[in-house]
């Protein structure tokens, strides 16, 4: 993980439970709060030989972080990688670009152009790490972390490697800024997922990498297990390009979906990770797709959107929050949503806020949404005896 908390998967647990937002005054551009990554001695090291630009680097350390003592393995050269960002080489893109294009890619700026294809995060990736497998790239708007994770899986089912390397990266840009302020969705404050005065979101940069394998797989090595990926479903509304289908149909057919590839009723799911921006479309589209997509549990299904605490991280965003579902899981954690005082009525939802909860949880769900309509959803459970 890289995070605005830190490098590594310990930082995000220590801020995720400790409930600590990590959105800070944006000093440029536009007004409102973002999520930093301020480790910017960690990624130098990287930056040498062939121009890597910032989503690479984060990225290439994020991935360093997941495969430890694997990096050099004979098992992980022959493994695959599938890597998903929105962003990639645009976040070298200053706005001196716009006052004279072809002085900017003469000092410098040309280099800088081979990084800007969203298959350079993955290529980059694999050049550190020296991995050799089939390896692809994903870049499907918000949701493209969660289907990296859901694309690796069916990759491995198909025997395409012993193990694949899965997730997203993205940095801060002012491509991204200016795009999200056009449409009028960046919120002043930091954010209020779920909130009745929401106003939008807060933008994050981050990176995330997951190491998948068959269970039978890791159990032979004596890997250590962090959870199961029980069941996984992408699906697409064909709807608007960039605004949700407004009854939320599609991001429920996906949740009713990964649900039966688990196997698991309604009433098993314990704690839903929501994609949950802050803006009032999302929102409000979301509520009734978990509405309907969880009509016939018997409780209300707990929610929350840990975007509240370091922004939206766009093309990571599904990684870093399918790691933090995993967190919830092995810590029997609900984390609350940061800011929530008056929640969207409903009920059928129990909009976690507050403090933090705690109770088992044997099986969670992270739900990933995006622009053009783009579905995911992740089903992970405990590792049984």
């Amino acid at each position: 993980m890289v995070s605005p908390y830190g490098v590594g998967l310990s930082a995000l647990e220590d801020g995720m439970m400790a409930g600590r937002c990590c959105l800070t005054p944006a000093a440029d551009l536009y007004p409102g709060f973002r999520g930093t990554v301020a480790q910017a001695a960690a990624l130098q090291p990287l930056a040498a030989g062939p121009h890597y630009s910032r989503t690479d680097r984060l990225a290439m350390l994020a991935a360093r972080d997941a495969v430890g003592d694997l990096a050099g393995s004979s098992l992980l050269r022959k493994s695959g990688i599938v890597m998903a960002s929105t962003v990639a080489g645009l976040s070298e893109i200053d706005p001196e670009i716009a006052k004279g294009p072809a002085e900017w890619y003469r000092h410098g700026g040309l280099a800088r152009a081979a990084s800007y294809s969203v298959s350079r995060v993955a290529a980059s990736v694999a050049e550190h790490l020296e991995i050799q497998g089939p390896a692809c790239a994903v870049s499907v708007a918000c949701a493209s972390g969660a289907m990296a994770i859901a694309l690796a899986a069916n990759m491995l089912l198909d025997d395409a490697a012993p193990m694949m390397l899965a997730g997203g990266s993205d940095a801060l840009c002012p491509f991204t800024l200016s795009g999200f302020n056009s449409l009028q969705a960046l919120d002043a404050e930091p954010c209020r997922p779920f909130d009745q005065n929401r106003k939008g979101l807060n933008i994050g940069e981050g990176a995330a990498a997951l190491l998948l394998e068959t269970l039978d797989h890791a159990m032979r090595r004596g890997a250590p297990i962090l959870a199961v990926l029980r069941g996984w479903a992408m699906s697409n509304d064909a709807s608007h390009p960039t605004a949700p289908h407004k009854d939320g149909a599609g991001l429920a057919a996906c949740i009713g979906s990964a649900l039966r590839m688990a196997a698991c009723s309604v009433d098993e799911v314990g704690y839903v990770n929501a994609h949950g921006t802050g803006t009032p479309l999302n929102d409000i589209a979301e509520t009734h797709a978990y509405e309907n997509a969880f009509a016939q549990r018997q409780r209300p299904i707990p929610v929350s959107s840990t975007k509240s605490y370091f922004g939206h991280c766009l093309g990571a965003a599904g990684a870093l929050e399918a790691a933090i579902t995993i967190l919830a899981l092995r810590n029997g954690a609900l984390f609350p949503t940061l800011r929530l005082s008056d929640p969207i009525a409903s009920e059928r939802v129990d909009w976690l806020h507050g403090e933090l909860r705690r109770e088992p949880l044997p099986v969670v769900m992270s739900v990933s949404a995006g622009f053009g309509g783009s579905n995911a959803a992740l089903v992970f459970a405990e590792m049984r005896p």
